[in-house]
């Protein structure tokens, strides 16, 4: 029988929407015989990540079991057995809420509730439920409500059976013998389509934004990476915000952007995405698209990563798959990899990914795969703590590389009183040389060609440039 959780007192208060939290549920990882990201996981893993997923609502996991699934049943999925056996176990235990770690079909959904006489929800079910609660801004819950009326429109056959009868109707809900199904599908199409609209001009607010952001003469640079990986904690820790932390599964969904100095007294703004995961549904990354397009149009991307994770090749695969749906190659040049939480790991280990992350940044490609790194992204490699700041100063220097790398060098002569157009240089570009000359301040720098288009439109009267690489 599965592993079972001792009992503690819980909330079974109803929310708004009529989900019990506290609910005692069971979780189930049924393992079909899949290639991709699933190959390179391990079943216990897999199992405690959906288990995650339910904590994350505050639902009160009683059990939780993988299992292998030969000859998945089009009818329940699961074979005769396992719906007998897990029957049993839920009318025993008095389980409210079962959890199918695996995508159901309507048809499939419907059949074990009528077997098993409780909720069933399978793996995006599970995850909207996350969003619907986590969101908070505006944008955010329209999202959500898109992505969460799209998974429901093609379930009202399951949800919503009680309402198929045909009824009357006075014109304007619909003509005579439109039975209510069909009344609810159209609600939910039409309000689908209105949202969509909302989210367009979401997307044109967002446009005007990143246009202000240019104006601003700002470069982006966008943090991505599986969920829990350490994202708002590096976010906290380069900008000094004070963005929600929590050892959480979708801790953050809200996207939050900050500004803040390099080193170099460049400025740049710095994005928090929401955590992706394996197995995320299409039609999630089609509602978050909007938010996601800040990921698309920045100059860098920072894929943050748990190195610590025992599945963090796994993971990296399921990031990567994401951003290959939103156009984003692996060898992107703006991509650099962060290897987070390496306060986790043993000295020696550290140590060894240092020198792996050296050389795959400096170009080696025969070097020994080490969590998968042998191939890195074009943009380099840091090996960091967000917790602790080890190796964010390395992070930095490869942001700033990163940067200069889409830029020419220029000599640049300042006389000697221009100091206003000495620090926008500091502020928009990345010194390499600095030296006096007979007439003035001769500064070598990296400028993007919008940034040196700028600079001789302010200061262009004043400067004179001597030399371009």
């Amino acid at each position: 029988m599965p592993s079972r959780r001792k009992s503690q007192p819980t909330d079974t208060s109803l929310d708004a929407e009529g989900r019990r939290h506290g609910a005692r549920s069971l979780v189930l990882k049924p393992l079909l015989k899949e290639g991709g990201a699933q190959a390179l996981r391990f079943p216990e893993s897999m199992l405690a990540e959906a288990v995650g997923l339910a904590e994350a609502i505050k639902l009160k996991v009683v059990a939780a079991e993988w299992f292998n699934l030969n000859d998945p049943s089009p009818a329940t999925l699961l074979g005769r057995g396992q719906v007998e056996k897990w029957g049993s176990f839920i009318k025993s235990e008095g389980v409210q809420l079962a959890v199918v770690d695996h995508p159901l079909s309507p048809v499939q959904q419907r059949n074990l509730e009528r077997e098993w006489k409780c909720k069933v929800i399978d793996r995006t079910g599970l995850i909207l439920e996350i969003f619907g609660e986590r969101a908070r801004t505006r944008e955010g819950q329209l999202q959500v409500e898109l992505a969460a009326l799209t998974y429901q429109k093609s379930r009202l056959v399951r949800s919503w059976t009680h309402l198929e009868r045909q009824r009357g109707g006075f014109g304007f809900l619909g003509g005579p013998g439109e039975s209510q199904l069909e009344i609810d599908r159209r609600i939910i199409t039409n309000r689908i389509v209105k949202l969509k609209e909302e989210l367009k001009r979401v997307k044109r607010t967002r446009g005007l934004q990143r246009a202000a952001r240019v104006r601003a003469e700002r470069p982006t640079v966008a943090l991505v990476g599986y969920t829990n990986a350490g994202k708002s904690t590096l976010f906290n820790l380069l900008t000094g915000a004070n963005a929600p932390v929590e050892d959480m599964l979708f801790a953050t969904l809200d996207p939050a952007m900050r500004g803040m100095k390099l080193p170099s007294g460049r400025r740049i703004t710095v994005s928090d995405t929401v955590g992706f995961i394996s197995d995320l549904p299409t039609h999630l990354i089609e509602a978050f698209h909007a938010t996601l397009e800040e990921v698309q149009t920045a100059n860098v991307i920072l894929h943050v990563r748990d190195i610590s994770h025992p599945e963090t090749k796994a993971q990296k695969e399921a990031v990567e798959s994401v951003l290959a749906d939103l156009g984003i190659d692996r060898a992107d040049s703006r991509l650099i990899e962060v290897l987070n939480k390496t306060d986790l790991l043993p000295a020696k280990e550290r140590e060894l990914l240092r020198r792996q992350a050296e050389l795959s940044t400096a170009g080696a490609r025969r070097a020994p795969d080490v969590c998968g790194l042998k191939q890195m992204p074009r943009g380099g490699t840091a090996v960091i703590s967000a917790l602790t700041g080890e190796g964010v100063d390395d992070l930095l220097r490869l942001v700033e590389e990163s940067l200069a790398a889409r830029s020419k060098i220029y000599e640049i002569c300042l006389p000697p009183e221009e100091g206003a157009a000495l620090a926008w240089l500091y502020e928009h570009g990345q010194t390499v040389g600095k030296r006096s000359g007979r007439t003035g301040i001769v500064l070598k720098t990296a400028l993007s060609d919008a940034d040196f288009g700028r600079f001789i439109n302010k200061f262009g009267n004043k400067a004179h440039v001597k030399n371009r690489q």
